[in-house]
């Protein structure tokens, strides 16, 4: 098996996990996405230069990156949320993590700073960060101010003048009057709220044409596999671990070190479609119910359909989302039988049970050898899995499952580091 050789396009990519962010809940869909676009817009008329227009989309793309539960995103866009510092700090410290987003990290920061404190503190619109972020703020104002029941148009007129109300105290006056110049043009409200905006934004968006190797892109899949970890202590550091366990495993069944790359980011985004799934699921002590399960079974489903519509990415989707299906066609979501699922599916799903098997759940300790080889037996007497990658798992037993929790162990000290930062900043 050969995985051909490609370079993605980085607009798709962030698109789409910018989309999946936001499918928390349908009154927030695609919330950063249209921020994104209105940013873009207005920055056009403040002719930021190409990098500095990148930064900005980027940050607007993922602005609330750090309100990391559905319930904390809802919050904040029906302007609930009263601390509106924590999630722009946790934010902040996410895009510091890794270089290639860090330049975009103050943007993040600052999004919800009002003009009036960057007044105070001698600020201009010429500053540092300063005109990006009053960007970004602006922009995430207008979004949230649109009621999703009713007809654009007819909330035109009342957006306007809330904003409008909200100059030299939140936004400066240069970009409240560039908003209502262009707000005139009703082409742009009917962009904000084209359910094909993810689209518009692929063809014409400022990243349009900027493509990311496989390297850069296992970066920033590890970089997006905490967004999805961080929501809950008993998911923090479970696709560290499977990664580091489907990693050896396909070293050890031939992969070449391009695949093994491949599958490296498949592992680091397999639960993507988790981010759709509450924390009181997640975190349950007990048994789910009939109800639960069925509700946690979507996550499969939304990493498939999120990661498949990156282009080239094929290969990578199959291999991340088939990871509950059974050789038998039992499992889910698409209830596929053996002929169906490739080496690195099977590769992934053998991955994914033998890290939650040893590692800490809400309503179990870390299982020993003894159990994790009785449960994947008895799974074999079924044909659920793959017997030789099961096999070749049991060979080296001690190995892989070293070498999980040396991941593991440094995915929970970012976490704890993370949740320190955040309790000093509170």
């Amino acid at each position: 098996m050969m995985v051909r050789e490609f370079l993605i396009n980085l607009n798709n990519f962030f698109l789409s996990v910018s989309d999946a962010i936001d499918l928390a809940n349908p009154s927030i869909s695609a919330h950063q996405i249209r921020v994104a676009y209105i940013s873009w817009r207005l920055a056009k008329i403040f002719n930021l230069s190409p990098e500095r227009l990148k930064h900005l989309y980027i940050a607007a793309l993922f602005h609330d990156i750090g309100a990391l539960s559905p319930k904390d995103k809802f919050r904040l866009h029906r302007s609930i949320e009263r601390n509106l510092d924590l999630h722009c700090i946790k934010g902040e410290k996410l895009f510091n993590s890794l270089p290639f987003l860090a330049p975009m990290a103050p943007l993040i920061r600052y999004h919800h700073k009002p003009w009036h404190l960057w007044e105070k503190e001698g600020a201009s619109l010429e500053s540092p960060y300063v005109l990006e972020s009053q960007l970004l703020n602006l922009a995430d104002t207008v979004e949230r101010l649109i009621n999703r029941d009713e007809f654009i148009l007819e909330q035109q007129t009342i957006i306007t003048k809330k904003i409008l109300s909200l100059s030299r105290k939140d936004f400066h006056p240069d970009l409240v009057t560039a908003f209502l110049d262009l707000s005139k043009q009703e082409s742009f409200w009917f962009d904000v709220t084209n359910q094909r905006l993810y689209s518009i934004l692929l063809k014409y968006g400022p990243l349009e044409s900027v493509q990311a190797g496989i390297e850069e892109i296992a970066q920033l899949a590890g970089f997006f596999s905490k967004i999805i970890d961080f929501k809950s202590r008993f998911t923090s550091t479970h696709s560290n671990g499977v990664a580091a366990c489907a990693t050896i495993l396909s070293h050890l069944c031939g992969f070449t070190e391009q695949e093994v790359l491949y599958m490296k980011i498949a592992a680091s985004l397999h639960d993507l479609g988790k981010l759709i799934v509450p924390n009181s699921v997640l975190e349950k002590p007990g048994r789910l119910t009939a109800e639960e399960f069925n509700f946690l079974k979507q996550h499969t489903y939304y990493t498939y359909m999120i990661l498949s519509s990156i282009e080239g990415f094929e290969t990578v989707a199959e291999w991340a989302a088939f990871h509950h299906e059974k050789l038998d066609g039992s499992g889910y979501p698409f209830g596929l039988t053996g002929d169906r699922l490739s080496l690195g599916a099977r590769i992934m799903a053998v991955a994914d049970i033998f890290t939650a098997l040893i590692e800490e759940r809400p309503y179990r300790a870390p299982m020993g050898k003894e159990e994790v080889v009785e449960i994947f037996n008895s799974q074999l007497r079924k044909g659920l899995l793959d017997n030789r990658i099961v096999k070749i798992l049991f060979e080296n037993y001690e190995d892989i499952e070293a070498r999980v929790k040396k991941y593991q162990k440094l995915a929970e000290k970012n976490y704890l580091e993370y949740l320190e930062d955040l309790d000093l900043a509170a």
